[in-house]
């Protein structure tokens, strides 16, 4: 009688981080498309910004879109990173993101959560390296709800996203 054993692990290389940080700003270059916002170095920034998280393992939850009287509206965009723990997910194309959403009074904004294991000192010093330092503010309410939509994946890490969609 014969067994053996198979054992992998994978380690985050700065390479996925950069595959999945492209997929996100090719969402962004979509809303900019067909919304005409983010500008083109606000698309840099973000991507360097997740690339840097991905990589501090500090990307909780980054929900990028539009808000109107302090609610995302469609078409607003919400990433969530989670660990794939030696399991797969689907590495999708980046995309979907449907135009002729109502903007109307809208502006774009960005919102970061951390995962609760940084620290307030972490933050901060993560923060000024930054391009852009993003203060304190209160999260804003969803006018309509969050489908999951599509997952990018690589070494091991995954990004779900979610979009919000009108009632």
């Amino acid at each position: 009688m014969y067994s053996y054993t198979v054992s992998e692990t994978t380690t985050f290389t700065l390479t996925h981080a950069k595959h999945m940080a492209a997929k996100f700003a090719a969402d962004l270059k979509r809303l900019q498309r067909f919304y005409g916002q983010p500008g083109d170095t606000a698309i840099v920034n973000y991507e360097t910004e997740v690339i840097e998280l991905l990589k501090a393992g500090y990307f909780g939850i980054l929900t990028v879109g539009f808000r109107r009287n302090d609610q995302w509206i469609e078409p607003t965009l919400r990433y969530t990173a989670r660990d794939l723990s030696g399991t797969s997910a689907n590495d999708n194309d980046p995309g979907r993101v449907r135009p002729g959403a109502n903007i109307t009074g809208a502006s774009f904004y960005s919102y970061l959560i951390y995962p609760p294991w940084v620290t307030e000192a972490e933050k901060d010093a993560f923060q000024k390296r930054m391009p852009f330092y993003r203060g304190g503010a209160p999260e804003p309410s969803i006018s309509g709800y969050l489908i999951a939509d599509l997952t990018y994946s690589a070494g091991g890490r995954a990004l779900d996203r979610a979009s919000v969609r009108s009632f």
